[in-house]
């Protein structure tokens, strides 16, 4: 009878992060998120026998000066270990973000080019693969944004239409969403919906 022992195995974390303009309306970031959780639970048993943790933020971008941080450029962006799972960035008007901010030009969001098709949520099959790449590659996780980037004109277009839009209606520009979920063992998953800063975006517990 053969018999294997594995020795000096450390728990390892993923961090995953999902970036969004709206995550309450948006069909294609609930959608995206619907999908990033039923990725997770798909991966339930590999996350277990390989020791892994996942730390999932939920992220509400609600400014320029903020995507500008994060570095968004794309609504919604799901990064993993600081890795957008698809690189290339593609878009389609959004009539659920178009309605929110009132633009009259209208808001693109992001589409997701995986396997020969576009979709308009993040598939599971790449969010799967994703998180594959990190848990196999063992990849050196990329670090903490630092550095600011330019923000596209089509963001920076729907925070000044949904800040213009808010004062018409008297109505706050931004809510704070922050909740903490947390669900149950085996494979140690934390999730955390952040609105603000970034780096209370950034912030997550770990039992």
């Amino acid at each position: 009878m053969n018999s294997t022992t594995v020795l000096n195995h450390s728990p390892r974390t993923i961090n995953i992060e999902l970036l969004a303009i709206d995550l309450s309306t948006c069909s294609r970031c609930t959608g995206s998120l619907s999908n990033m959780k039923q990725a997770i639970a798909t991966l339930q048993p590999v996350l277990a026998s390989t020791g892994t943790a996942i730390e999932f933020h939920q992220i509400l971008v609600e400014s320029e000066e903020q995507a500008k941080q994060l570095q968004f450029v794309s609504s919604p962006t799901i990064r993993v270990n600081g890795r957008d799972i698809i690189l290339e960035t593609t878009e389609s008007r959004c009539d659920d973000c178009s309605e929110i901010s009132g633009s009259t030009e209208g808001t693109a969001c992001r589409t997701w080019l995986y396997q020969g098709n576009s979709y308009t949520e993040a598939p599971v099959g790449a969010i799967v693969d994703a998180i594959l790449r990190e848990i196999y590659q063992n990849e050196t996780p990329v670090p903490a944004v630092s550095s600011p980037t330019e923000v596209p004109q089509n963001l920076k277009q729907f925070f000044h239409d949904q800040t213009k839009k808010a004062a018409s209606c008297g109505t706050p520009t931004a809510v704070s969403l922050a909740r903490f979920y947390r669900q149950p063992q085996p494979a140690q998953i934390h999730l955390r919906r952040c609105s603000g800063s970034l780096s209370h975006g950034r912030r997550a517990s770990r039992v």
